[in-house]
């Protein structure tokens, strides 16, 4: 019984809403605009903290704090319309630790990380909710 306590608690979030600007996370108060998830927490990605713009995109730096936490498949939101890039070396970044990527527009992006989340699988995400 511990053991399925401590499964449940250590299991990615799911995200419980996305709108244009808002995202929230199942089990936080907190409204973010772009969010990281991982199993067992969540928090604002702030693009200013590795200089992250909508070009190049997504930089391994954006990604190493979930990629830390023990994810088996890393989700990419990258904007209602797509603006966010995600070049091919955080693509590589990620298979070098074998990781599994998935990057798509962030609706889809939501859809199948919840569906990830409903497996069981030990999936991280960082999603952009606007452009």
């Amino acid at each position: 019984m511990g053991r399925d306590l401590f499964n449940l608690a250590m299991s990615s979030p799911e995200i419980a809403s996305l709108s244009w600007g808002q995202m929230m996370v199942k089990g936080c108060s907190t409204t973010y605009k772009d969010c990281k998830v991982w199993p067992g927490g969540s928090r604002t990605w702030d693009w200013r903290e590795t200089g992250t713009n909508h070009s190049p995109g997504v930089q391994p730096a954006d990604l190493e704090e979930v990629v830390k936490k023990g994810v088996k498949t890393l989700v990419i939101g990258r904007g209602m319309s797509e603006a966010l890039q995600v070049p091919a070396s955080t693509v590589d970044y990620l298979k070098k630790n074998g990781i599994d990527v998935l990057v798509l527009q962030t609706e889809k992006a939501v859809k199948e990380y919840n569906a990830l989340v409903a497996q069981g699988v030990k999936v991280g995400g960082v999603f952009h909710s606007t452009c």
